[in-house]
């Protein structure tokens, strides 16, 4: 039995990471439409058809047990669709993590750190209204911090002054009090986490939902259902990208997360 882990780009290592912690037993493929890369510049309509098309294809081939959308912008456009298109088919989306950031903070000063998509969705503004009416949150649409995460986890090496340009609108004062949760609603930014704390004016916390769709994930899979068929050979993780073999650097990475790379 495989889990299918995907995201537009590597972000979605991150819940990867998490996922096999919980789920050692499964085999994991894991998709980058990088061929599409980045979600966050494409008009809703366009991205929702390619989705709900690609996704058809996936299943078709991989038929996984559970599929988990490692990726906020498409999961706050594609979920309910997906779900619908393919009923049979179990999926695990990515939202911000607005619920408990806004039972975690005490300064009532909360940013959502996220894609141009994410922070115009309506999805993202319906979770506010739910569940953070007594704070205030600050959608931060970020153009540029995704590309800077793929590149530093291609090369190891980032421009700090430009870390710091995405995310200073994060950082709120007012009436004495500061911003004191950041909220990382794209699966890519916890690789730049480290980088982010250095540049940061002052301390936060900042919350990645990594482990958290790891665990909904977990949870929808039967404790007692089989890793594997009775006589079937568990293959390899595998990685998939759309458009087509990545170059060596990101062939190292994958490798170092122990995934056997598709030609």
């Amino acid at each position: 039995m495989s889990i299918l882990i995907f995201d537009s780009g590597i972000g979605g290592l991150t819940v990867l990471r998490e996922a096999r912690v919980l789920l050692a037993d499964r085999r994991f493929i894991y998709v980058a439409d990088d061929a599409a890369f980045p979600y966050g510049d494409w008009e809703e309509a366009e991205l929702l058809t390619h989705m709900l098309a690609l996704f058809g294809r996936l299943i078709e081939r991989f038929h996984p047990e559970i599929i988990v959308i490692a990726c906020n912008t498409a999961s706050t456009l594609a979920i309910e669709a997906l779900r619908d298109t393919y009923p049979d088919q179990t999926f695990v989306g990515t939202v911000p993590a607005i619920k408990p950031a806004a039972e975690r903070t005490r300064s009532g000063l909360v940013s959502v750190l996220a894609t141009p998509g994410t922070v115009k969705r309506q999805y993202t503004r319906d979770l506010i209204s739910q569940w953070a009416t007594r704070c205030e949150v600050n959608l931060v649409g970020s153009t540029g911090l995704a590309r800077l995460a793929e590149a530093y986890m291609r090369g190891g090496m980032v421009d700090e002054k430009a870390v710091l340009a995405e995310i200073a609108p994060c950082f709120v004062e007012e009436a004495g009090a500061r911003t004191d949760i950041v909220v990382l609603a794209c699966t890519h930014y916890p690789f730049l986490v480290n980088r982010m704390r250095k540049m940061a004016p002052w301390p936060v916390d900042w919350i990645d939902t990594s482990e958290a769709i790891a665990r909904r994930a977990a949870s929808l899979i039967a404790a007692d259902a089989p890793s594997q068929m009775r006589g079937e050979v568990l293959l390899d993780d595998l990685a998939v990208f759309t458009a087509g073999r990545p170059g060596p650097v990101t062939a190292k990475l994958l490798r170092g997360f122990g995934l056997t790379i598709e030609d």
